[in-house]
């Protein structure tokens, strides 16, 4: 996967109390994927936030994948007992 989020997402204790946000903004991850799951397209997203370029939307996506892949289990892999 490709990881150009990580220029483009920050964690700053002094933005957003350190919750990831795109970088540039004050705009955090977690609002864009709220709106993607009320299910708002790329498009009403990039109106509702007029600040928001298209790459740095798709960089939270990317960013919240890889963060997916690194919190769910793997199926079929054998715990050892």
């Amino acid at each position: 996967m490709n990881d150009n989020y990580s220029a483009l997402i920050i964690r700053d204790p002094k933005i957003n109390g350190g919750e990831p946000t795109v970088r540039g903004t004050r705009i955090t991850i977690r609002t864009i994927l709220a709106s993607l799951a009320e299910g708002a397209w790329i498009d009403d997203i990039l109106a509702d936030f007029p600040t928001l370029k298209e790459e740095q939307l798709r960089a939270v996506i990317a960013f919240a994948a890889a963060s997916a892949e690194e919190d769910l289990p793997l199926r079929g892999l054998s715990v050892p007992a």
